[in-house]
């Protein structure tokens, strides 16, 4: 596999950019991840997704062996470090993720595209618990905030919880509304006229 061949994904970025620091092992990866606060943006909850990306990156001679080691306590680590090749790529997709928004498929459109399965009070529950659970999030995205700011940490190490906070917040108050409509009658559909656009243009 040549470094061109090689896939882009969050996880990926994240693992080629923190080897930019220094040499580390899976584990001191995983835990740089959860330390910086990145688990926000880049999922790590299962560590074999985390091992399958580092063996793609060596595969791909983007990440190389530096050395294999074990004390007492650990079993054997191999710590790897980015390769020229590596700092190339990381900068080509860097620059790719940030400039050119990619078309993604996140659950919850999927979701709205199939709502007319509910009935509009059912819809006004549901999106009512995702409301909840919208400003929750909110407020915990503030919450971080507010303690980096206080850490004097620079806006630049801030900027995904300032990301994500804007848009919790946008579709907190989307949500608000459309459940403000299905309640008020404002959004509203019946059976029979759904059953008709299923059926297609009538028969000549």
């Amino acid at each position: 596999m040549t470094p061109s061949a090689a896939r882009s994904s969050p996880l990926a970025l994240t693992v080629l950019a923190l080897l930019h620091y220094k040499p580390l092992h899976p584990y001191g990866v995983q835990r740089l991840i959860k330390d910086w606060g990145k688990e926000q943006v880049v999922n790590v909850s299962q560590r074999a997704s985390l091992y399958r990306t580092i063996e793609r990156l060596n595969a791909a001679g983007l990440i190389a062996v530096r050395e294999t080691g074990r004390d007492q306590q650990y079993p054997e680590r191999t710590v790897y470090e980015i390769t020229d090749a590596g700092r190339e790529t990381t900068r080509a997709w860097l620059e790719e993720m940030l400039s050119a928004p990619k078309q993604e498929f996140p659950e919850f459109p999927a979701a709205l595209s199939n709502l007319l399965l509910l009935t509009p009070r059912d819809m006004a529950d549901v999106l009512d618990q995702r409301a909840d659970a919208l400003a929750k999030k909110l407020d915990a995205l503030e919450a971080a905030m507010a303690a980096e700011a206080e850490q004097g940490l620079p806006r630049i190490t801030r900027l995904e919880t300032e990301y994500l906070r804007a848009v919790t917040a946008a579709e907190l108050e989307w949500v608000r509304a459309v459940v403000e409509d299905l309640r008020a009658g404002a959004l509203s559909w019946s059976k029979e006229k759904l059953d008709a656009l299923g059926a297609g243009p009538a028969q000549q």
